[in-house]
Parts: structure tokens; sequence; C-alpha cells
């Protein structure tokens, strides 16, 4: 995967023999299963989106059609391009590849040796970058539904699809199914999803959700799959302390977690695991046994394909770069969520900067300000900017984004904040106009609590 990858090339780079072992599709989950294919499906029902808008541009255009299998086709050939990429570049920088599963195996004299199909390999250092997989539920049934890699591998566009799951990942591609044309039903066991981000997002995503026609069923806990004679899918749950079912769906979908990959023979050599099966490690990405590292989803810290990257450079420059306090910094680390609209976020949210610093200690600036791309349009989507800033002199804790644009503004905030701007170096900053970035640079007035 993309921190395994990134360690090994870098690793090479500085003079390292390196070795990378995947017995998979080379890029691991990003590439083949998640980031990547998933922008590609984005953009797919932004188009969607867009063309409900061209009438109000002056274009006057029906749609025919919208055929799943043109673009999954394109998407599979780009995913396939890419694999050649990494290939070409492992073998440019002295990378060896071994395909099969890796497991740790007992040595006899204390050295880690690495099994990879009946061949012993050793090392002076071994990476652990398994990255995670998502989870299904155990209810009865349940094997009835898809994990998200299962949304990568539908031939056809879902008919009715129950998506379980308030994270990102649901909500992502709810909001894809959704716009394609999919009836689309959202189940989330509380009242709001994106709880872990700012307050000010989980409710206007929410509130999208239910404006964009999807069916968000709150409350919910399910607790069967039942495939019926005519080969539809009935959900049964609980829901508000009572029990109901819907039915007719062609597709249910787990988007409820993702697990650490770490059945790879840990015990043998020494590597502690956390309460949630975690590699643990430290500031350095060491495990509890010498010479052993990991990073990336498998060690549980921000499960982003950009930090596993990171991590993974920092810790081929400490090994073998002559930097031995080469470490990721892990704070003010920005991602967004590529929603309709979609989310920018980096730093603390409001809730979290309170609790740290005092909510006396905290002031807020926020406002609505939808794209203008709107302006002209029948079809509206919200858009909203909040900044957490901490006094007395108001550096900037966090900025979170809701709107057209967010995900391609918020980098250069982003690099800004890691340096400690405060919000006096934001308005003294030029706006450009007219873009919703501007508004982040022109906000005036503190929220009153």
């Amino acid at each position: 995967g993309s921190g395994g990858l990134a360690s090994a090339r870098r690793a090479a780079i500085l003079g390292a023999n390196a070795a990378v072992i995947e017995h998979g599709p080379i890029g691991g989950t990003c590439v083949n299963v998640g980031c990547v294919p998933k922008k590609v499906m984005f953009y797919t029902a932004s188009m969607r989106e867009a063309l409900h808008d061209m009438k109000d541009y002056g274009f006057d255009v029906n749609l025919k059609k919208f055929d799943w299998a043109t673009i999954k086709k394109s998407r599979d050939a780009y995913i396939g391009r890419l694999h050649g990429i990494y290939d070409f570049n492992m073998k440019k920088d002295g990378v060896t590849k071994i395909v099969g599963d890796a497991k740790f195996v007992p040595s006899g004299d204390g050295s880690v040796v690495v099994d990879v199909g009946g061949q012993s390999y050793t090392a002076k250092h071994v990476l652990i970058a398994t990255g995670g997989r998502p989870i299904s539920s155990g209810v009865p049934g349940g094997e009835l539904a898809m994990t998200s890699d299962g949304f990568f591998d539908l031939e056809e566009l879902p008919r009715k699809i129950a998506i379980v799951g308030a994270g990102y990942i649901a909500v992502e591609l709810a909001g894809i199914l959704n716009a394609l044309g999919s009836n689309t039903s959202l189940l989330i066991r509380r009242e709001k999803v994106l709880r872990s981000f700012d307050s000010m997002l989980s409710q206007l995503v929410t509130q999208e959700i239910v404006d964009s026609g999807i069916d968000l069923v709150r409350n919910t806990t399910v607790e069967k799959l039942i495939k019926e004679p005519d080969g539809t899918i009935t959900v049964h749950m609980i829901r508000d302390g009572s029990k109901v079912s819907l039915s007719g769906y062609s597709h249910v979908l787990w988007a409820i977690g993702r697990v650490p990959n770490t059945e790879i023979g840990l015990q043998h050599v020494g590597v502690q695991l956390d309460a949630k099966k975690n590699v643990q490690v430290d500031e350095f990405q060491n495990t509890t046994a010498s010479n052993i590292y990991a990073l990336g989803d498998v060690a549980g810290k921000y499960l982003l394909t950009p930090v596993a990257i990171a991590a993974g450079r920092k810790l081929a420059h400490r090994l073998f770069g002559n930097q031995p306090d080469a470490k990721l910094d892990y704070a003010n680390i920005a991602t967004v969520v590529f929603s309709h609209p979609p989310i920018g976020t980096v730093g603390l949210t409001e809730e979290e900067a309170k609790a740290k610093y005092g909510a006396e200690n905290v002031r807020v600036y926020e406002t609505l300000s939808r794209s203008m791309y709107y302006a002209v349009t029948e079809r509206k989507q919200p858009g909203a900017i909040k900044m957490v800033c901490l006094l007395p002199n108001e550096k900037i804790l966090g900025l979170h984004l809701l709107g057209l644009g967010s995900d391609e503004m918020l980098q250069g905030f982003g690099v800004a904040i890691k340096m400690g701007a405060t919000k006096a170096d934001f308005d003294s900053t030029v706006a450009i106009h007219p873009t919703a970035a501007e508004e982040v640079v022109t906000l005036k007035n503190p929220r009153k609590e």
C-alpha cells in the first residue's frame, strides 16, 4: 500500500536494499478500493448533478441514460495504469517486489524471520504497513451485504440500496449512488452523520443528505437481513425502541468501520497490539519489538493515505538518511470528505478546542456562504465556514469548510495553519474575487455565545 511503497522507495533511494511483500494488487486500499476509484465515482456523480443545472445556464440538455459499465471500465483501466506506474517506479528505484502472504515465524535464534509461501526472508529493519479492511456485521444474514470493497466490484448501478453507517465512507457512497439515480437509504445509529467532525459540518451535511433525497433512517440498530423469494433483501432493525423493517433492497452495504490487518504472526516477534488490535507504536513508528516498525492504517492513527506516505518517508530518512530525529508531526493534518457538497477540515473542532483550552479562551468565526455557482440555479447546495481561534492573539486552531470547492481550497490554508497563522494573518491577505475561498480571509464578526 501507500505507506509501504513510500517507505521502501525512499529507503532504496537512500541506499538501502529494500523489498516489499504484497499478496494483492499493488497500491493497497487507496489505489484499488479506496480514495482513487472513489474520487472517480465522485466526479461521475458530480457530472450528473451538474446536468440538472444546465438549463439554468442556458443549455438544452436531455439525459438519455447513464451507463455504469462505461465508467467502471474506464475506472478499472485507470487503476491498471497506476499498477504499471507503481511497478515501473519500484524497478527504477531498485525495490524488489515479492508476491505472497507474509507472516512472522519463530526463528529459534532471536532473529526476525518473515515467511512468504515457504520462503524465508530476514532483514535488519522490518516495516509493518499491512493496512486495514472493512468489517461486516455479524448479525444473521449479514453476509447478504457487501462492504465498501464490494462497491467497486458492482457491474451495474444498484436499483435500491441501504447503506449502514454514519462515517465518511457511508456518507460518500450514499451521495454518489443517490446522485447517479439509486434509490438510497442511509441507516445511522444516532441523529447525525460524521459525529467526529465539527458540529457545524455534521449538522449541515446531515440536513443536506435529507434535502438531496436520500432516505435517512435515524436511531437504528440492524438486527438481521432476510433474502426474500423475489431476491430482494429486507432489513430488520430496532428504531427508536421499536422493531421495524425496510424491504425491497437490491443491495445492502456495510460501512460500519475498519479493522487493521494484524493476523501476521506478531506474537512470534513480540509486537504488541492495543485494545482495538492496532499495532502499538511510539512517535518514531517503533513497535514494542526492536527494529520492527509500523505505520499507516495498521497503526490506527489518522487513517489517511498521505499520512502513511509522509510517515514512511520520515522513517526511511531516520533509518537510512542520517536524520535520527526524523518523525511525522501528526498535528494539523488536513483532510477532506467527498460528500455532496464536499468538506475540508484541518485542526481542532470547536468542541475539541473548548475542551482543551476552555470555552472562555476560544473565539469562533462562522458564516454561511454558498458558492456563486448556485446564483443562477434552481438546485442549491449549502456552503459554510468556521474558524476556531485561541485567545488572546487568535491563533487559528481549526478551519472547517463545506461547499463546492472546499476539497481543493483547503490545502493552501492548511499550510498557513501548520505554520501557526493567526486570524490577523488571514485578515491581512487580500481576497481573490469572486471565489468561495475569499470568505475565509474576510470573516468579520465573531459568533456571539
